[in-house]
């Protein structure tokens, strides 16, 4: 086993933490019968050190982009540097450096980081952040805190981006994803306030993800989430479901063709969720922090029946 990894094991789950990899999820894999099936796609170990390639990353201090790595809060500019091919900034600063694990055992493993541990962290906030990974029964708990540890307060946010498999012994999954509403995108950039969801991406009743040769990527950030309502992924006689706390108001749904994963995220802000603040535009899910205050969140996967 790689010394970057800490599994976490009871009757129900398997999980792999890669805490040298941005506190990343290696796999999560479920009992089915009497063997171990993968629900969240598995990272081959050779890529323990990618989280583009692991089972789930977080994303911390911001979710998805900011087009060209430029916002404006309080009246000043911020220009982050770019790391994708489109010029813009995504995913954070947090999954690509080691994290501290400050506690940990058969089922349990808290993580920390600390922006003032680095050099050349690309955001002009000090902030720490901090990801506890827990087993309890048929319930996995991931959950994310970030805290300021800056003088002045700045925008946030922040989220998951697991990747789960298409099919769990020969089943395909299919998806209920209760959001009433969704953003739209320009260059995969929220542009305005949520409109009412799209017959093509509304998934509030249980239905396939379309097969994956048809040649066209999901790429949607879903919103107006029914809070009560859990996510819910169906292979067969295999389900699980989704839970999330409130501040988890955006569910990013990634299905690329061709490929045999897809991705449900919950996150707190929009794509591009920082301009669309600074342009007073509700329901962006970014928050502010003030010096020294906290935000926090939950995600639950529980299995219902394998």
């Amino acid at each position: 086993m790689s010394p970057n990894l800490q599994l976490l094991e009871n009757d129900y789950w398997q999980v792999g933490i890669l805490s040298e990899t941005g506190a990343s999820i290696a796999f999560g894999r479920i009992k089915h019968g009497d063997q171990w099936v993968d629900f969240m796609r598995p990272t081959s170990e050779g890529d323990y050190g990618n989280a583009s390639l692991c089972a789930s990353f977080l994303l911390i201090p911001y979710s998805n982009r900011i087009k060209a790595g430029r916002f404006s809060f309080g009246g000043a500019d911020y220009q982050l540097a770019p790391n994708t091919p489109e010029g813009n900034a995504q995913h954070g600063v947090v999954r690509k450096v080691p994290w501290q694990v400050t506690s940990a055992d058969q089922t349990h493993i808290r993580l920390s980081y600390h922006s003032g541990d680095f050099s050349d962290v690309n955001f002009p906030f000090a902030f720490s952040a901090e990801a506890t990974y827990r087993l309890d029964g048929a319930n996995f708990i991931m959950e994310i805190r970030i805290t300021s540890d800056d003088t002045r307060p700045f925008p946030a946010g922040f989220g998951h981006h697991p990747y789960f498999v298409r099919t769990i012994t020969e089943h395909p999954v299919q998806v209920e994803i209760p959001c009433d509403q969704q953003y739209e995108l320009v260059e995969k950039m929220a542009v305005s306030a949520a409109v009412p969801i799209k017959p093509q991406i509304d998934f509030r009743h249980l239905r396939p993800i379309e097969p994956e040769n048809t040649g066209r990527d999901i790429d949607d950030v879903l919103t107006g989430r029914q809070n009560g309502s859990p996510i819910r992924f169906v292979y067969g006689n295999v389900e699980l479901a989704m839970t999330c706390d409130p501040i988890f108001q955006q569910i990013v749904f990634f299905a690329p063709s061709g490929k045999p994963f897809y991705a449900v995220e919950p996150v707190t802000n929009t794509n591009d969720g920082f301009n669309l603040y600074d342009k007073g535009i509700p329901g962006t899910g970014v928050f502010v922090l003030q010096p020294g205050e906290s935000q926090n969140g939950n995600i639950t996967l529980r299995v219902i029946q394998s």
